[in-house]
């Protein structure tokens, strides 16, 4: 095992490599170098060209306000479950509702709330016209909405689920139990004393996630192309329309806009931050007034629950709607159902649908499989070492907080300069960077809480160090990885602007091709790919749940293990 030793640098390098090098790509030709295009000196050139863009403020704006918004409530509606439901059987009924959310791709989740929330949805639908009076679909813009209200909602039910998966996984650092019961005997509302108590404690240890979401929904890419505001859309949607104008010259522009993405993301990270300190001052006469509040419970109980339900709703039914659409024939407005169900799509799109399936598969295992590889060596050698590994493998979580539209133009542009030619390898390569800190997540606590007595008594058996890792700690946590593993397939499944970008828009997958449909009106094919790319990583958690039980069927310890 000592290759190991070698194992965080190397992880190191792969993640900050391309991040640091895709950031050159983009800051040379936003001040106009870039010898390939005919950029031969620096310039302000292209910042000029950004400024005299029209639509330029409210892009920003748009990309700000929706960001913001989206996980302020986010954030919200998880500690509002978690302060009013912790520890009961209804938080496990929460839970497990949410947790399947989180192997749905961005993609798929918009598209259906796209068909849910539609003048045409199932929505509408249900409320015509009985309720409404429509005999036809209503001329309202719901989708796409100038405001970005739509984008928001999409945000949200997609971030609560993770938000909550990390808040679950700190509550157990923190002994929040016995101290919420402390409250309680102290007089307390159970809100009120989570909130006075346990959040404190708490926020500090799910800042970096809060963080990683802010980071990424000020700069989301393919949720704002299906349900974001279009004229103009957000900063990040335009950056794309601009690397993919066919006049090359554009390219500049598009850089600049991708150095201008980079500040408002660091602008509103700072922006919270400071906003978290001063939340933090005017809170604490509050915190120590000693009001009970024990009526909020009532209120405030029922409402988590709902908005819990919500959420799960509007995935689910959005979702089904998908399904649904993809098997419909003739469904007439303001029919709730179609009127007969067939294959035609599915037999239409066969071989476009075999061939993303198969890209999808192939890249997805690439990268997680090299990333569940790293993961180990690295905790291998933070185990074996000292606590030095584990502070420098915090540089993992970089590629979550630099928004992907901010480097990976600049890598396209590099790997283009090189001479490197788009290929499964490249996308799988640059797949890692985002699949690695997800995987790393997903592994570590179960790694690092491992009962460490069962290597000693192999040990004292004469069992060597390596030995102990295969025999003994693979096995045991052999379901922890598989999760790992599916979790990281799923981050893959749903890449959408690394994929599209590296390979030139040469491979298709079911997450560029959901996108690309998403803006067609062919409601059909978009829910055959839209259900295959959701499938696609639900098979994988499905396979990861079930391969350990089978493999331990006969031995108790390690099916619950």
């Amino acid at each position: 095992m000592s290759a190991t030793r070698f194992a965080p640098a190397l992880t190191i390098a792969l993640l900050t490599g391309p991040v640091i090098a895709g950031c050159i790509g983009i800051v040379l030709p936003a001040f106009g170098y870039l010898p390939a295009l005919g950029g031969l000196a620096l310039s302000l050139e292209p910042w000029r060209a950004l400024l005299d863009w029209p639509g330029l403020g409210i892009a920003v704006r748009h990309s700000i306000a929706t960001g913001v918004s989206a996980t302020g409530i986010a954030l919200f509606i998880t500690l509002l479950i978690l302060a009013a439901w912790q520890g009961s059987r209804v938080f496990v009924a929460i839970t497990r509702a949410l947790s399947p959310l989180l192997s749905v791709p961005h993609a798929a989740a918009a598209l259906g709330l796209a068909f849910l929330l539609a003048p045409s949805g199932w929505i509408a639908r249900a409320l015509s016209p009985w309720a409404t009076g429509w005999q036809r679909p209503p001329d309202l813009l719901i989708v796409n909405d100038p405001l970005g209200l739509t984008l928001i909602a999409g945000l949200v039910i997609k971030e609560v689920p993770f938000l909550l998966l990390m808040s679950i996984a700190a509550l157990s650092q923190i002994d929040s139990g016995r101290t919420l019961l402390l409250t309680q005997t102290m007089g307390y509302g159970r809100i009120m004393g989570w909130v006075k108590v346990v959040l404190p404690q708490l926020y500090p240890q799910i800042r970096l996630p809060v963080m990683a979401v802010l980071a990424y929904s000020v700069s989301v890419v393919d949720m704002a192309m299906i349900l974001g505001p279009t004229r103009p859309p957000t900063l990040a949607v335009q950056i794309l329309d601009w690397m993919g104008n066919p006049d090359l010259a554009y390219r500049f522009q598009a850089s600049a806009a991708a150095v201008l993405q980079l500040f408002v993301a660091a602008a509103a990270l700072l922006a919270w931050r400071l906003t978290e300190g001063g939340v933090a001052q005017l809170s604490q006469r509050w915190l120590t007034a000693g009001a009970r509040g024990r009526h909020v419970d009532r209120v405030a109980r029922p409402v988590a629950l709902g908005l819990a339900g919500l959420s799960v709703g509007a995935v689910a039914f959005g979702l089904a709607g998908l399904a649904v659409w993809s098997f419909a024939g003739l469904w007439r407005f303001p029919d709730l159902w179609p009127q007969t169900l067939n294959l035609q799509t599915w037999d239409r799109q066969a071989t476009g649908l075999t061939g993303a399936i198969t890209q999808t598969v192939i890249i997805g295992l690439l990268a997680t499989g090299a990333a569940i590889v790293l993961t180990l060596a690295c905790l291998q050698a933070e185990y074996r070492r000292d606590a030095a590994v584990r502070r420098a493998l915090l540089v993992l979580y970089v590629p979550l907080l630099v928004p992907q539209v901010a480097f990976v133009p600049g890598l396209t542009t590099l790997t283009l300069i090189a001479g490197v030619a788009p290929s499964v390898w490249l996308v799988a390569l640059v797949h890692l960077v985002f699949v690695l800190p997800y995987v790393f997540l997903s592994l570590s606590d179960p790694w690092r809480t491992w009962d460490r007595r069962a290597g000693v008594v192999a040990h004292a058996l004469g069992a060597s160090h390596s030995r102990v890792f295969w025999a003994v700690r693979l096995p045991m946590l052999s379901r922890a990885i598989a999760v790992a593993c599916a979790v990281g397939f799923a981050t893959s499944v749903a890449q959408y602007l690394p994929t599209l970008l590296i390979s030139a828009g040469r491979i298709d997958t079911l997450t560029t091709e959901a996108v690309a449909l998403g803006s067609g009106g062919n409601r059909r094919v978009i829910g055959a790919y839209a259900l295959a790319q959701m499938l696609a990583p639900f098979v994988g958690f499905a396979l990861a749940l079930g391969i350990p039980a089978l493999l331990w069927r006969n031995r108790q310890g390690m099916r619950v293990t």
